[in-house]
């Protein structure tokens, strides 16, 4: 078991444990550290590998696993590029949320969404569970030809009703409300769910490897593959379908009460409304599910149990 999953292990057990963890893990600063530094930090991590067992109490040890946290794959063992590692998930998605949210024209609509779910998708594959044959050429070009495939279905169905609206010149109140405020938000958090379990099928296709306790690797089940596919893919609906639709309602109550005098600067305070729902909503989404994800061994396949009498299994569950 790689040193990040045990490091999940000991000091992940419980939501706010996951939620500091990632609080800190996704700081954009670390997207600043070279190669070598991170590879200096693995190798301290490996030398200091006794204390995960134990909380971590030195701070130098406790930056060193953040920075493995936030830049290397457990599974590959490999630096993940820069853009996609999780403290860049914010900085890169950010501004691709604001400007597909100001879109009136579903041609500019479409474009905006299909670069957003285009990084998204990129994102998914590269910091999903590694183990599923992932060398193979088939394999990656499948998952490419699914990516490509979700990321236009899902920029077709986000514009789809500014398409509908304009060529019918549905202009009513009570329609614009409904479109461009309310229907955002489910719709964002469908397709992005759906942009996951498509670019991820391979793994409850094929099957991800499960480990016991002591992180020897038992088997490949695909059971372990749904669950690990389905929790990510939940979490980034509620990501981005709460991303779309808090800042809505509190956009509503702050025009409501009037705390806002000058109507021009309503655009800067959507924005900054928008930041502070993301940068809260991110850690959530990310710690709804542990990142060492367990099975019992009543789910597992029944070729798998054959050759072991342990109760509890482990797997990486991605991101």
């Amino acid at each position: 078991m790689d040193a990040n999953l045990r490091y999940w292990r000991a000091e992940g057990q419980s939501f706010f444990q996951r939620f500091r963890l990632w609080a800190d893990a996704l700081d954009p600063l670390l997207l600043l550290k070279s190669s070598n530094e991170i590879k200096r930090t693995r190798l301290l991590i490996q030398i200091n590998e006794k204390t995960l067992s134990e909380p971590i109490q030195k701070n130098q040890t406790k930056q060193a696993f953040l920075l493995s946290l936030s830049s290397v794959h457990p599974d590959t063992d490999k630096i993940i590029p820069v853009l996609f590692r999780p403290p860049a998930f914010m900085p890169v998605t950010l501004p691709l949320v604001i400007v597909s949210s100001v879109q009136h024209q579903a041609k500019h609509s479409f474009f905006w969404q299909f670069v957003f779910h285009t990084y998204t998708t990129a994102f998914t594959l590269i910091n999903g569970n590694g183990t599923p044959k992932a060398e193979e050429y088939s394999l990656q070009q499948k998952q490419i030809f699914l990516g490509l495939g979700a990321i236009s279905y899902s920029a077709c169905v986000g514009a789809l009703p500014l398409a509908f609206v304009n060529r019918y010149a549905l202009k009513s109140p009570l329609m614009q409300l409904f479109v461009k405020k309310l229907l955002p938000a489910p719709l964002l958090g469908l397709t992005s769910a759906f942009t996951v379990a498509m670019v991820r099928s391979p793994e409850f296709d094929n099957g991800i490897e499960v480990m016991d306790r002591n992180g020897k690797v038992i088997g490949v089940s695909k059971k372990a593959g749904e669950k690990a596919v389905m929790e990510t893919a939940l979490s980034r609906a509620v990501l981005f379908g709460t991303m779309f639709f808090l800042p809505e309602v509190l956009m509503y109550f702050v025009q409501r009460a009037r705390l806002v005098k000058n109507p021009r600067a309503l655009g800067p305070v959507r924005m900054f409304v928008i930041m502070s729902v993301l940068a809260g909503m991110l850690p959530v989404s990310f710690s709804m599910f542990p990142q060492c994800g367990e099975i019992k061994r009543a789910d597992l396949e029944p070729e798998i149990l054959s050759s072991t009498e342990e109760i509890e299994f482990f797997y990486n569950r991605g991101i």
